[in-house]
């Protein structure tokens, strides 16, 4: 994997892209990191190695809070505007390609409450429906402004929402282009057999999107 880097200037300081291209892309995927906007994980690693090869390029994006050596961020929706001024570098480096945005867990809920239609897709990897314990503080109204395909990728055994509540939840939204997968032995976090899982899962959608090799 080759990956090059892009500073993106805001008003907080220098966000980081990690770009990952491939020599003809077909499509751009640009992914957020969870509460610690750490983009080194075993889910976002593995989409950056593998959807290349397929002609997806991925943009791995560190907030500001992040670059400048904090483990966590201010409160939603405080880190909107700086997502968007990664979103809009990546779409000015890839001009006329098809935009996916996503990313995990927080990074998941960011992309979809920036969600606009220059964006053809969402992919949320983990999305947080409530936090552990509290199934009465749901975050499904980040999600159901989305008029776009969304692809929800969860662990079986997720605390921030289960199977049936993701289901359930997805029910109630009325949304059409909703895909919810679910993959067994997985937490919040995705173990490393499960990775290949999450990229065909990813991958799959981005072809329905845009074509793919």
């Amino acid at each position: 994997m080759v990956e090059t880097f892009r500073i993106v200037a805001t008003d907080a300081g220098p966000g980081r892209l990690h770009l990952t291209t491939a020599a003809e892309p077909t499509a751009v995927l640009v992914l957020g990191g969870g509460h610690s906007g750490q983009i080194a994980t075993v889910d976002l690693d593995a989409l950056a190695a593998a959807l290349p090869e397929r002609g997806v390029a991925v943009a791995r994006y560190e907030l500001p809070w992040r670059v400048a050596g904090r483990s966590a961020g201010p409160r939603p929706p405080a880190s909107d505007p700086l997502w968007n001024a990664g979103g809009d570098a990546v779409r000015d480096e890839f001009s006329g390609l098809p935009l996916l945005t996503g990313g995990r867990s927080a990074g998941a809920r960011i992309a979809c409450r920036t969600w606009t239609p220059a964006v053809a897709g969402v992919v949320a990897l983990s999305f947080p429906l409530h936090p552990p314990g509290r199934p009465d503080a749901s975050r499904l109204a980040e999600l159901t402004p989305v008029a776009a395909p969304v692809l929800l990728v969860s662990g079986a055994r997720d605390p921030f929402g289960s199977p049936d509540e993701l289901g359930a939840a997805l029910a109630s939204d009325h949304a059409s282009e909703r895909e919810l997968v679910i993959v067994p032995g997985a937490t919040h976090s995705f173990p490393r057999p499960t990775a290949s899982t999450v990229v065909d899962a990813v991958a799959a959608f981005v072809g329905r999107l845009a074509p793919t090799r």
